[in-house]
């Protein structure tokens, strides 16, 4: 599919969570612990030696504690990157941040000891957990009714909404009920006792490669992509691959019990993926009363787009609704072809939902819930010029930034 887009993203506020108090479970779940303000972490650290360990691209600096290890705040490491904390999450079977997630089946797309596994899992502490060959595996098994949610990657801060899985969001009746912010830690890992110097070749998903190459160049090794990030290291772990090594978490490299050879791969040292978590409708989540939220919605229209956009932003802006997303997708396919537009499933219409093409789109989030009689009147208006509108769901805003390292 072709795109010409345009975003405008407004900057997140980013917060620890505040501790969560719940029951304990015999489940892996990630809990994390609170502890000081997250802020914007830029530029890159010189390569450092933490522990034997190589650290490339900006993650050096660990602060030392007892006995060499990184220094623990309740039991949990914080590393400093330049002159700031960021919170580490550590896989427990106590109960952990988030809605709970007791009893709940979460479809993730990769093997176990993916980032969208570890999303979940801190999503929504003691969920069980689905792995699936495909995104459009994930959702068709919500559909089906064979899990509850299906959690995926829609946008992140070095690719945007390059990850096209809005495209399918949009073709099924499902509705957001929860986001997630996880940064995104991309380590080097090999079967235990291989040195960096003995490998040759470094294998994960092309989106992994891709931003971790500069790193790779430096490395002098061969790339070859495959699947996703943890089928790389379930790939490595059963062949016993000695000359290969793959890009995935460190918890991966936990599960897997694979030895970490280089932390901090990435060539942008802030690098942080949103997660949409979504359900048959309707939305079994209630709010409460007090809690800030926030309601995705698409708009689609057939030409004009500067002056929807003016218009959009006016219905929102006279209201005082903030947006928080704005993103606006112009189909530039030769001749216009219908093949070529986005596909929305029309779930309002009479009969079985039908699918419909558009050659323009806006993806928005704005604060508050749909509900909220300004929203509802924003949405009212957008709907007497725009030729179509479907909300996407409205759910707690959540502007933390959950770290897996």
């Amino acid at each position: 599919m072709a795109y010409t887009s345009s975003s405008l993203h407004l900057h997140k506020n980013l917060l620890l969570p505040k501790p969560y108090s719940g029951k304990a479970s015999s489940s892996r779940s990630v809990a994390f612990v609170p502890a000081a303000k997250i802020n914007g972490v830029n530029g890159h650290a010189k390569k450092a030696q933490v522990n034997g360990k190589v650290q490339i691209n900006g993650d050096g600096g660990v602060k030392k504690g007892v006995n060499g290890m990184a220094g623990a705040v309740n039991g949990h490491g914080k590393t400093h990157i330049n002159g700031h904390d960021r919170i580490h999450l550590s896989v427990s079977t106590g109960g952990a941040g988030g809605q709970d997630g007791f009893g709940l089946r979460v479809a993730f797309q990769g093997a176990p000891g993916a980032y969208s596994e570890f999303a979940a899992k801190t999503a929504l502490p003691g969920c069980y957990t689905v792995p699936c060959r495909a995104f459009a595996d994930a959702l068709a098994a919500v559909v089906g009714g064979a899990v509850d949610r299906a959690i995926l990657p829609v946008e992140s801060t070095m690719e945007g909404t390059t990850l096209r899985n809005y495209d399918l969001l949009l073709r099924h009746d499902l509705v957001v009920v929860q986001e997630i912010n996880l940064f995104v830690h991309y380590c080097l890992l090999a079967m235990p006792g291989v040195r960096a110097a003995e490998v040759r070749r470094v294998i994960s998903h092309p989106m992994a490669l891709a931003h971790c190459g500069r790193a790779l160049t430096r490395l002098g090794v061969d790339r070859e992509p495959v699947e996703d990030t943890a089928g790389a290291v379930e790939m490595l772990r059963s062949n016993r691959m000695l000359d290969t090594a793959a890009i995935a978490s460190p918890r991966a490299a936990d599960l897997y019990g694979l030895d970490v050879l280089a932390h901090g791969l990435q060539d942008e040292s802030w690098n942080v993926t949103r997660f949409l978590l979504l359900s048959k409708p309707p939305s079994p989540v209630m709010l409460p009363m007090d809690a800030g939220a926030k309601t995705s919605m698409v708009v689609a229209h057939r030409g004009g787009s500067m002056m929807v956009v003016l218009k959009v932003l006016s219905a929102f802006s006279s209201r005082n609704i903030s947006l928080t997303k704005l993103e606006v997708i112009n189909n530039d396919g030769a001749g216009g072809a219908a093949g070529t537009h986005i596909m929305i499933l029309d779930t309002s219409a009479r009969g079985a939902p039908t699918l419909r093409a558009f050659p323009h789109v806006l993806y928005i989030d704005c604060e508050g819930a749909a509900a909220d009689p300004r929203v509802r009147e924003a949405i009212k208006e957008i709907e007497r010029f725009a030729v179509f509108v479907r909300v996407l769901g409205w759910y707690a805003a959540d502007s933390n930034v959950y770290d897996l390292q």
